[in-house]
């Protein structure tokens, strides 16, 4: 009898009978941890959010087992609403550093045995808060997704890794690594929809394996001539009236230098440029024994040697206002090329430009608003920042998105990500585009309608980690793959829970989910490819990566107090992994 005929493999995995949990916050990443938590593992939920028919509240109450408290503010009786004195664990997931770091407080002040879990932006505080608090995790979401973003907008793999004792794993294209180096299959990529963990290892070009500390990634950029990069330079400096004056005047100098030269035999073409360019600088001596012609030319010579004074003046003032204001505002003080615009300096945004920077990256942001939380940032790391309308095409040139390696734009409004990115591709229709939006279907829709190369959902690759945050689970990190994602994972073996002295091919049998190590109970040695008939011991932990439904399907069989009803079958040892698990 194989392992599946004695082992069942519920889709949803229930927690114990008493476990309760609090979300505070009605924005996407709050609908999304819900959707987790009650999907997933069917538990017992209650949110605390400021208006049930405002945001996305009615889509949090239309959640199954969902109890809702409205509470204009986040205090004790709220608190108390939600039944924090009986709850596991409680989610601050608003974006409010400050506001959720005085709720985590609260809470534990009701409830001391409470795990709390904080949506934090400032991460340099959250460490502090956690340290402080004890039982706390402290998550940022747009740390989460920046990579991912960066990632996309360059055609790379997201940078993800997983550190084992005695060695470090990637994620990488397969062609990128020696075969000896993969660990496991991870995704198939090659048609319209990637096909995730596939039951043949061979099929994945997507892998995860031994880190060799090489990068095949590494972005070149493209060099840019001098001569072009100074007309650029001029460009951006100087208005094109003042340009088109300048240039019609010197075309008159030149044409006088050619007449000169024909009128008088005695002068060369080099002693013509000098008469006509000291009689235009210092203006003309009459002399009436010059023929017609002449005195003609000689007039025309001094008056545009007059017009070509101001107009010089006005040039170099203007250069130097627009280059003040550059330096001010953060604008293109020159050409830039295979560069990221990124549009949006909110939190996510703000995470993007700065993971960029520090990966050598040249970026120019654009934002509504010169006050954007990421607007500081801009100025802080020298990125120039242009201020408008990112659906507007004058804002996306004076970003340079022609000359562009990619645009991602990430503000809040799926609508406005929309807008910019076809206004974008009108100006230039092979740009790579990235774009942020909530809803999948609509994602799968714009980018096979409008060839979008990629979206995203910040509060789709966060949400899985903060569900597991809060069943006090070690997600090491997530892995995106067109709009699905894997999820890299410690899970400890508890007493007395289904996986305690069971072999190692119950969890091999488990669906969408590989076993990628198995670490001792201190955490100080790993066994790789572990074999399927190793018995598990409470306190190890098994390193997977899985699907989100294979990674739920796992952590109902490590729970306390889930232990099984039959004993453990001889038969199952030889039940050998599924094809395409460690390879």
């Amino acid at each position: 009898m194989s392992t599946r005929s004695w082992l069942p493999r519920p889709r949803r995995t229930p927690l114990p009978t008493d476990a309760h949990f609090v979300v505070c916050g009605d924005d996407p990443l709050a609908l999304r941890v819900c959707d987790e938590l009650v999907t997933r593992y069917q538990a017992k939920i209650t949110v605390v959010l400021s208006a049930a028919r405002v945001n996305y509240g009615p889509r949090i109450a239309a959640l199954p087992g969902v109890r809702i408290v409205e509470a204009p503010r986040l205090d004790a009786e709220a608190l108390n609403a939600a039944g924090i004195g009986r709850a596991t664990a409680i989610a601050m997931v608003r974006q409010d550093d400050v506001g959720n770091i005085q709720a985590a407080l609260l809470a534990q002040e009701l409830n001391p045995g409470v795990r709390v879990v904080i949506r934090m932006f400032n991460t340099s505080l959250g460490h502090a808060v956690r340290r402080l608090l004890g039982d706390c995790t402290v998550l940022s979401d747009a740390e989460m997704a920046a990579p991912a973003f960066a990632a996309a907008a360059l055609g790379r793999v997201t940078p993800t890794s997983v550190r084992l004792p005695g060695r470090t794993l990637v994620v990488a294209r397969r062609d990128d690594v020696s075969p000896g180096d993969v660990v496991c299959g991870l995704a198939d990529t090659s048609g319209t929809e990637p096909v995730l963990l596939p039951t043949d290892p061979s099929r994945a070009d997507l892998v995860l394996a031994v880190a060799s500390g090489t990068s095949a990634d590494a972005g070149t950029g493209r060099r840019r001539r001098p001569f072009a990069t100074g007309l650029d330079l001029l460009r951006s400096l100087v208005s094109r009236k003042l340009r088109v004056a300048a240039l019609a005047l010197a075309g008159l100098l030149v044409a006088g230098t050619a007449l000169l030269a024909t009128l008088d035999d005695k002068l060369s073409v080099w002693g013509a440029a000098y008469v006509t360019i000291l009689t235009a600088v210092g203006g003309g001596n009459a002399d009436l024994t010059l023929s017609a012609p002449e005195k003609l030319l000689q007039t025309v010579i001094t008056l545009v040697g007059l017009a070509m004074i101001p107009v010089i003046t006005a040039a170099v003032v203007d250069a130097a206002v627009n280059a003040r204001l550059a330096l001010a505002l953060g604008r293109l003080r020159g050409p830039v090329s295979d560069h990221v615009v990124v549009v949006g300096l909110g939190n996510v945004g703000t995470r993007i430009i700065r993971y960029l920077h520090e990966t050598g990256v040249q970026v120019v942001a654009i934002d509504r608003s010169a006050t954007a939380r990421g607007a500081g940032t801009a100025r802080e790391l020298g990125i120039p920042l242009i201020v408008g309308d990112a659906g507007r095409e004058e804002t996306l040139r004076a970003a340079s998105v022609r000359t562009a390696r990619a645009l991602v734009v990430v503000s809040t409004d799926d609508v406005t990500n929309l807008e910019a990115a076809l206004t974008a591709r009108q100006s230039r229709d092979d740009l790579r585009v990235v774009l942020r939006l909530f809803d999948g279907d609509f994602a799968h829709r714009v980018e096979r309608t409008f060839g979008i190369t990629s979206s995203r959902s910040v509060s789709y690759l966060a949400a899985p980690v903060f569900a597991a945050a809060m069943l006090e689970r070690d997600v090491i990190g997530t892995v995106p793959v067109g709009r699905r994602l894997l999820v890299i994972a410690q899970v400890l073996v508890a007493a007395d829970s289904v996986l305690d002295g069971a072999p190692l091919s119950v969890a091999y049998a488990i669906a969408e989910l590989r076993v990628i190590a198995l670490l001792s109970a201190d955490g100080r040695s790993a066994v790789s490819a572990p074999p399927t008939d190793r018995r598990l011991s409470p306190g190890e932990r098994l390193v997977v990566v899985a699907t989100r439904a294979g990674l739920g399907a796992l952590v109902g069989r490590t729970i306390t107090g889930t232990g099984r009803d039959e004993p453990h079958r001889d038969d199952a040892l030889d039940t050998p992994p599924p094809a395409g698990g460690t390879t």
